[in-house]
């Protein structure tokens, strides 16, 4: 098997330096790049399985560099920050990164971030050709049958797992890694609240802490891209103190 190939953007050249020697230890392709200008440009032309970008470089910064990725890709992205900017981290999830870091970083911690971003992305490989209106699954809602995707239909949702494609009303909606992981996670159990610990365990694994505040600008987000094709989608509910649920059918 090819190695999986990360892409690092940071200007400072002791993390980048040190980070490839680590990573490469662990048998991941690194390429390096030190703005955000020409970390977009290497990431067109590498086609990398994941990015890990600081936000404040020159010429280009980490949050203009996702902001533009996300107009044609949904590459997995780490962020990496600075302590004491909580705005950016915010505003980072918003614009559509799967997770942040804060520095200085645990090299370990990052490590074990990237493996499971990477793991989840890996399982949710997509069809480069995406049918506008695919037939539904002969063997009705969440059902598997010989040669054909393991489909989960709530009402207009469908979510073809195989493929991890999801789709509103025949649409095809533009989840991340983590968006996706989320609304199946609400999704397959309508109608029961998910806490906020529940969803970071689906989306990032029981063993990664993340505050609750990610979960809270990730389901934003995923009601907005719905909001973008269904101006009344409702279907994700806030139960204050309590977490989200998916609205039954």
């Amino acid at each position: 098997m090819m190695p999986q190939k990360i892409i690092l953007v940071d200007d400072d050249r002791n993390i980048t330096t040190s980070l490839k020697m680590v990573l490469e230890a662990e048998g991941y392709e690194v390429k390096i790049s030190h703005d955000g200008e020409d970390g977009l440009r290497m990431i067109r032309a590498e086609h990398p399985d994941l990015c890990v970008s600081d936000i404040k470089m020159p010429r280009m910064d980490g949050l203009e560099l996702l902001t533009k990725l996300r107009e044609f890709s949904q590459l997995p992205v780490i962020l990496l920050t600075s302590k004491d900017d909580e705005v950016d981290e915010l505003f980072g999830l918003r614009l559509g990164a799967d997770d942040y870091i804060t520095k200085p970083f645990s090299q370990r911690l990052l490590i074990e971030r990237i493996k499971t971003l990477l793991r989840r992305a890996a399982r949710m490989s997509r069809s480069d050709v995406v049918p506008s209106n695919p037939e539904p699954s002969k063997g009705g809602e969440g059902a598997t049958d010989e040669g054909e995707a393991h489909i989960i239909t709530r009402g207009e949702l469908r979510m073809d797992e195989d493929r991890h494609l999801t789709q509103w009303k025949g649409q095809v909606v533009n989840l991340t890694v983590t968006e996706y992981l989320l609304i199946k996670c609400l999704a397959v159990n309508p109608g029961y609240i998910k806490s906020r610990d529940q969803l970071i365990n689906a989306a990032y694994g029981e063993n990664i802490f993340v505050d609750d505040r990610i979960i809270d600008t990730h389901i934003k987000r995923i009601r907005r891209k719905f909001r973008d094709l269904d101006r009344n989608f409702d279907g994700i509910e806030t139960l204050y103190g309590a977490g989200y649920r998916y609205k039954p059918t």
